[in-house]
């Protein structure tokens, strides 16, 4: 089991930034694929940004690459989204999630098991 708590949402306006921070409770973090996932009213939820367990790969979605970046710290237990360039459309709530990187899996929505409470993201225009 492992146990994500996120922070650093908030209410931005467009073109500015913000920085979300996960932190978990398990001692084997470093096996674990983390993702950062986002839920917008009325869509489904969609896999933003993902980083594998060594941290070498990442995985972003076509709509922010170039905006976001995914890091994460093993000595930590903790992984971050750095936000940039924020538009109206990223409103969401943005979740943390953990699952075993399993052959580099960590860019799969079904791999990932374990979630954070969900930190509230609003841009205004």
């Amino acid at each position: 089991q492992v146990q994500l708590v996120e922070s650093g949402g908030g209410l931005v306006q467009a073109g500015g930034s913000l920085r979300l921070s996960c932190a978990a409770s398990r001692r084997s973090f470093s096996y674990y694929a983390m993702g950062w996932f986002r839920q917008a009213p009325g869509k489904e939820r969609e896999l933003v940004a993902a980083v594998s367990w060594s941290g070498a790969s990442t995985y972003y979605t076509v709509s922010v690459k170039g905006r976001f970046t995914i890091s994460r710290d093993n000595a930590k237990n903790t992984v971050a989204l750095q936000m940039n360039s924020l538009k109206p459309e990223d409103t969401a709530v943005y979740y943390c999630a953990a699952g075993i990187d399993y052959s580099d899996s960590y860019s799969l929505p079904a791999t990932y098991r374990y979630w954070g409470q969900g930190t509230q993201v609003t841009v205004s225009s």
